[in-house]
C-alpha cells in the first residue's frame, strides 16, 4: 500500500501540472516497451516501437528497466530542450546514487556517465531526441489533447466536488481517511507531505501503479496512470485548428490573442478584423465564460478566463 501524508495545509498546496512532461512521459513509454503484460493491448505497440527505434537509443536499456529507471532521465518539465538541458546538468553524486539503485553493475557507458564523461552525455542526449521522435513525437498531439481533458476533469471535479474526492477518483480502490491517502500497490510505502504539498501528472503509456518522485523540501510528486488502457495511437498531421472548428477561425484568434489582456481596438488590429466584428467576438465568448471584460480608464480590456486558457492548450497553436 502506498500512503500518502497530508498535514492540515497541504490540500490548499495540491497542484495539477498544466502541461505534460515530455521526459517523463518518454521514460515510460519506453519502460512500458520493455513490459511482457497486456499483450493484447500493447503487443503491436511494443513491436512497432521496437522497429523504429533507431541504434542511437540502445545505450538507453544500460539504464531503464521495465519497471525501473533513474530519476535523472525524467525531469518534470513541460519543454522538450529545458528537460534535456536539466539531464545535461545531473550532478555525478546523483547519477551514481540512481545508477546503485538499478541494483545490476554498470556498463562502462554507465560508468563513463557517473564519472562525467562529455561523450557519454553526448550519446545520451542523442539516445533522449531519437527517441523521442521515434516513440512520442507522432502522438504529442494526442497526449496534450489527454492532458488537457484530465486536467480539466481534475479541476471541475474539486471545484463541484472538493479535493478529497477528486484526488481518490485518480487511483481506483484508493481512500482518504484521516489525512491519508491510501493507494493500493506491491510496496508498503510512506510519504509525509510535511506542508511541501503535493503534484500531479497523469501519464498516458503507464498501465501500472502510480510512481512518486522525491525532491527534499519540494512537493511530492506523484504520476498516475490516466489513459484508456491503450498506447495513444498517431494523431494524423491535419495541420488544423480544433479551436477553430469549434469556435470557428476568428474566435478562436481573438482567443489565442488574449494570452494577454488587449483593447478591442487591439483585438481588431491583431486579428485583421473590423472594430465591429471584434467587439461581437469578445461578447460571444464573454458569455460564454472564456474571456472577462473591465475597464481601465477610458479603455475596455478583454482577458482571457482559466477555462479560456485550458481550451487554447487543448490542441496546437
Amino acid at each position: 500500500m502506498l500512503r500518502i501524508h497530508f498535514s492540515p495545509g497541504d490540500f490548499a498546496r495540491v497542484r495539477f501540472l498544466p502541461r505534460p512532461a515530455p521526459l517523463v512521459e518518454l521514460k515510460l513509454s519506453l519502460m512500458m516497451s520493455r513490459r511482457s503484460d497486456s499483450p493484447v493491448l500493447f503487443g503491436r505497440w511494443r513491436r512497432d516501437v521496437g522497429r523504429r527505434l533507431p541504434a542511437t537509443t540502445a545505450p538507453l536499456w544500460d539504464l531503464l528497466q521495465p519497471f525501473r529507471g533513474p530519476a535523472f532521465l525524467d525531469p518534470v518539465s513541460g519543454d522538450l530542450d529545458e528537460a534535456l538541458d536539466l539531464v545535461r546538468s545531473t550532478p555525478g553524486s546523483a547519477v551514481r546514487a540512481a545508477v546503485a539503485r538499478l541494483r545490476r553493475p554498470p556498463t562502462p557507458w554507465v560508468r563513463a556517465l557517473m564519472e562525467q564523461d562529455t561523450r557519454a552525455w553526448d550519446l545520451l542526449d542523442r539516445g533522449l531526441r531519437d527517441a523521442y521522435q521515434s516513440v512520442l513525437a507522432t502522438s504529442w498531439t494526442t497526449v496534450r489533447e489527454r492532458h488537457a481533458a484530465e486536467f480539466t476533469r481534475f479541476a471541475l471535479g474539486a471545484a463541484e466536488n472538493g479535493i478529497e474526492p477528486t484526488l481518490t477518483a485518480l487511483a481506483p480502490g484508493s481512500t482518504l481517511d484521516d489525512g491519508t491517502w491510501h493507494i493500493p500497490a506491491l510496496k508498503d510505502r510512506d510519504h509525509h507531505l510535511a506542508g511541501n504539498g503535493l503534484t500531479l501528472l497523469p501519464t498516458f503509456h503507464w498501465t501500472y501503479e502510480p510512481l512518486v518522485g522525491t525532491i527534499p523540501d519540494q512537493p511530492l510528486l506523484l504520476v498516475y496512470p490516466a489513459g484508456p488502457g491503450l498506447p495513444p495511437p498517431t494523431a494524423p498531421a491535419t495541420g488544423g485548428d480544433p479551436l477553430a472548428d469549434v469556435l470557428g477561425t476568428s474566435r478562436a484568434r481573438v482567443l489565442r490573442l488574449l494570452e494577454h489582456p488587449h483593447t478591442t481596438t487591439e483585438l481588431a488590429a491583431g486579428t485583421r478584423l473590423s472594430l465591429a466584428a471584434a467587439s461581437s467576438h469578445t461578447a460571444a465568448l464573454r458569455r460564454a465564460g472564456l474571456i472577462t471584460t473591465h475597464r481601465d480608464g477610458r479603455s475596455v480590456q478583454h482577458t482571457r478566463t482559466d477555462l479560456g486558457r485550458m481550451l487554447t492548450e487543448a490542441g496546437p497553436a
